[in-house]
């Protein structure tokens, strides 16, 4: 049994189901039960000196990979060989993509912004974006849709399944587990500066594989502006704000001929960033559907790239 056979049954199950709203309900999912557990320990954890609450944070992320990597090891040890084994750990590993869920959390930005509903596709899209929404207008609300469905393929798709074939469910759960913290407590801000900055830290190197091979993927996505694709990430990329999400948004920004990145406004302060891909035209409501089509043909080929390894 092959890690990637196991990768290649989550990722199918997760495309086809989701994480259904009624199995939410009754026990949550998976990451939010990692994010309780993060919780709790910054709750203990994060007071002191700044050099205090840097050791405090680097406590929290050992604890918390230890916490959910040796059930995943024990678990992994104690699969049978064969179809059964097979078909368990893919069954395990499933919640740990977000195949579906990104789809439809764009999408839902998509329909009403296609329709002139401002109002609604500035909810749907706050859903999925740090930013500040509520004065976006369609263009402010195209591009922070298309961003994040990069961005998060590499965060929610592609670095679960390179970790999963790597290193099987330990190497999943430890990937998530890490991406969970960054995204609860790997932030610049007064409370998370200096408690967060391992697991931030932690996090850009563990995206640093998936977030090019991501790159590679939604480029190889669409052969005709390959080129274009590969020229944006050889330019732009390395101008992002962050050493992992300039690859996968330069390589849609160049297969949709858009401009992506660039200001935007983050609560109460303005964030001047470059753009990528500079002298293409800001995307408009229909380049999101463009960007779920460019989306859905990445998933095919990492279907076929998983089905490929698994061969092996």
């Amino acid at each position: 049994m092959t890690f990637a056979s196991m990768m290649l049954v989550g990722f199918v199950i997760d495309v086809i189901l989701g994480w259904p709203n009624m199995l939410f309900a009754r026990i949550g999912h998976p990451v939010t039960w990692i994010g309780h557990s993060i919780t709790v320990l910054e709750n203990r954890l994060n007071t002191g000196s700044e050099n205090q609450r840097r050791v405090a944070g680097a406590i929290c992320v050992v604890t918390v990979l230890v916490i959910v990597t040796l059930p995943a090891v024990l678990i992994q040890w104690a699969l049978p060989d064969g179809p059964i084994g097979l078909i368990l750990g893919g069954i395990l590993a499933w919640p740990m993509f977000a195949v579906r869920s990104m789809h439809d959390h764009v999408r839902a930005v998509a329909v009403p912004l296609a329709h002139g509903d401002i109002a609604s596709a500035r909810a749907a899209v706050a859903m999925i974006v740090g930013r500040d929404s509520s004065k976006l207008g369609e263009n402010g609300i195209a591009r922070a849709s298309i961003e994040s469905l990069a961005e998060n393929t590499s965060d929610g798709v592609i670095a679960p399944v390179f970790w999963g074939v790597v290193a099987g469910l330990p190497g999943l759960v430890a990937y998530k587990a890490i991406n969970t913290m960054d995204s609860m407590i790997g932030h610049r801000s007064d409370r998370y500066e200096h408690f967060g900055k391992t697991a931030a830290r932690l996090d850009d190197i563990v995206n640093l594989p998936a977030s090019r091979l991501s790159g590679v993927l939604f480029a190889a996505a669409r052969p005709k502006t390959i080129a274009k694709s590969w020229s944006v990430i050889k330019n732009d990329a390395h101008k992002h704000r962050s050493p992992n999400a300039g690859w996968p948004e330069s390589a849609v920004a160049g297969a949709l001929d858009i401009r992506l990145s660039g200001p935007r406004i983050y609560e109460d302060r303005i964030a001047d960033e470059p753009w990528l891909n500079p002298g293409a035209p800001d995307p408009k409501a229909p380049d999101v559907n463009r960007a779920l089509s460019l989306y859905r043909t990445t998933m095919v080929l990492t279907v076929l790239a998983l089905g490929l390894l698994a061969l092996i």
